[in-house]
């Protein structure tokens, strides 16, 4: 809580506020017992038509003025609420907008989706009965009590034995309940993390005939958190009878020592009446109060969850040097790099050293799963090696404030990720400010205007979330055109051309050729024929470089690289 708190400030003039008008209102409850004790004793008691007549209107209206103020105060207590976990969602956004991956991978997507949505929900709900509830029952137990202690004399003892056997049972209670609070949030990361795979691989799960499978998956996790919380609900089941029993035996014990003093004489009807409505008012806060503290547990959970993600700081560090300075241009050059992903036994790459220079292309090629596309993201600093250095321009990539290291870099992920919107919005990403001629051009590159201009609104076509209303080969060239719209000095392709046929793959690679100027091309590869013309070939088995040099030289020096050749163009061509 301190650490949301600290991230996230409340509106102080609205809290102020808020808690003049709750005083007021408690205030304005608490007159209503004394007046209809007034009513009793001075009108009913002596037949005074005209003063029951007076007290019954100044009670409706305090009630009218009560209402109000309630209302006022609910409105003002949802808008601090719900302008702070904006503010808190906003934060929690920008926070993983900075992690690398190793961060992601290690909060996962399903869990941060959680936090983001639902925790942040539960503690503005919390904060609403927080700044509603929790500010009004205190103030009506502490009124209560005086206004109790003034009309009812030895009667009102009974509250030093009922409040603290009240606030026992309820703590008792709450303390069972809270410790599955916790369990309950983990185990709906697990729900939607199964929810969200199913959503995402439908096409294998329907194509391989799973559905049962999952199903049966899902509903295991579905099952396991139904009776996770269907405990907890029992044990806070027993919230509202143990109140309940507390509250009519003790309304069972004023009432009967009323009794017995009205009978004496020592009190009169009327400050009985308004004595066990006081009491009733006490009880009622501290049940309202019990009720306020039940939510607490969740609450708390889901804001150690949310500080979590705000308290981690992101492995990857803006340096201070200015890219301005930079002794070269478009070089990338790495130095005995040895890098490992976040809890891996052992490292994915070992011992990585090239370089690249202006207007020459890098291709990487080899096996899969032995690190081609590792080497890669430690580029744009997408994590960092363990050991070596990464030289972007002939200074460490660490070196560089990340925003400007990557505004070298014109990237083509693995997996081409659209986002939705129309194909211009997509294409901007690339270069914020791009108009209709900058996107026919980086288009033509990479030779998407051909379906581009066959959609009904052109540019302006819709692409769907993920880019699922577009094939694989029209998603790869749009992510190729987005990287070419932004003109880097360093263009890095991870197996950005195997959804292309050998036509659109030799067009293109001819067209970035064309276009590319001094820039330098680093691409992953997995058909010899998309590299055949490459200056350098890296090619990597078991995250080291066995074979470096042109296709010819290769052909003769590495048996790994000759063998792949043989394999894809036969050993006729080679």
């Amino acid at each position: 809580m301190k650490t949301i708190f600290s991230k996230v400030k409340l509106k102080g003039r609205q809290v102020v506020l808020l808690s003049v008008l709750v005083l007021f209102a408690a205030v304005a409850e608490m007159m209503l017992p004394s007046l209809l004790a007034g009513m009793i004793n001075s009108g009913v008691t002596n037949s005074s038509q005209g003063t029951i007549f007076i007290l019954a209107v100044v009670m409706a209206g305090i009630t009218a003025l009560a209402c109000i103020v309630n209302f006022l105060s609910v409105r003002i207590a949802s808008r601090i609420s719900t302008d702070f976990s904006a503010a808190l969602r906003e934060q929690v956004f920008e926070k993983v907008q900075c992690f690398s991956a190793a961060e992601l991978d290690k909060f996962g997507t399903a869990s941060l989706v959680t936090r983001s949505t639902s925790d942040i929900t539960n503690i503005q709900n919390f904060l609403t009965m927080l700044l509603r509830i929790g500010i009004l029952a205190p103030m009506m137990a502490v009124a209560g009590l005086i206004f109790s202690a003034a009309t009812g004399g030895q009667v009102s003892s009974v509250l030093t034995v009922a409040i603290p056997v009240l606030l026992v049972g309820c703590g008792i209670v709450i303390l069972f309940a809270s410790r599955y609070s916790i369990k309950l949030r983990q185990k709906l990361d697990r729900i939607n993390q199964l929810f969200l795979e199913s959503l995402e691989g439908v096409r294998v799960i329907r194509a391989f005939n799973k559905q049962k499978a999952e199903s049966r998956r899902f509903g295991e996790a579905n099952m396991d958190y139904a009776a996770t919380a269907m405990t907890s609900g029992r044990i806070t089941s027993l919230l509202l009878p143990v109140i309940n029993v507390i509250f009519g035996v003790t309304t069972a014990v004023v009432l009967g020592l009323g009794a017995h003093y009205v009978e004496t004489g020592a009190m009169e009807v009327g400050s009985l009446v308004a004595n066990s409505q006081y009491i009733s008012m006490v009880l009622m806060s501290v049940m309202m109060l019990a009720l306020v503290i039940m939510m607490f547990p969740t609450a708390y959970a889901c804001a150690g969850r949310i500080a979590e993600v705000l308290e981690t700081e992101t492995s990857i560090q803006d340096g201070a040097f200015s890219f301005q300075e930079r002794p070269l241009r478009s070089t990338v050059e790495f130095r005995h790099v040895t890098f490992a992903y976040p809890g891996a036994p052992e490292p994915i790459l070992k011992d990585i050293s090239f370089e690249t220079h202006p207007g020459e292309i890098t291709a990487i090629i080899g096996g899969t799963g032995r690190g081609k596309s590792s080497i890669l993201k430690l580029i744009p600093r997408l994590y960092d090696p363990l050991f070596g250095e990464v030289l972007i321009d002939g200074v460490n990539a660490k070196e560089y404030a990340v925003d400007d290291l990557r505004a070298l870099i014109g990237y083509v992920p693995q997996k081409n990720v659209l986002f939705s919107g129309d194909i211009a919005s997509n294409l901007n990403f690339g270069k914020s400010d791009g108009t209709q001629q900058d996107w026919q051009a980086a288009a033509e590159i990479a030779c998407a205007g051909e379906f581009i201009i066959k959609k009904e609104n052109g540019y302006h076509g819709m692409i769907a979330q993920g880019g699922t209303n577009l094939s694989g080969g029209q998603r790869q060239r749009m992510a190729i055109a987005r990287a070419v719209m932004k003109k880097p000095e360093i263009y890095v392709f991870d197996d950005s051309f195997s959804a292309l046929d050998m036509k659109t793959d030799q067009t293109l690679r001819k067209n970035l050729k064309a276009a590319m100027g001094n820039a330098t091309i680093i691409m992953v590869a997995q058909r010899v024929s998309t590299i055949l013309d490459a200056d350098r070939i890296l090619v990597v088995d078991d995250g080291s470089i066995v074979g470096q040099g042109t296709h010819k030289e290769l052909l003769r020096t590495c048996p790994l690289y000759r063998e792949i050749a043989e394999i894809q163009l036969g050993k006729e061509a080679i």
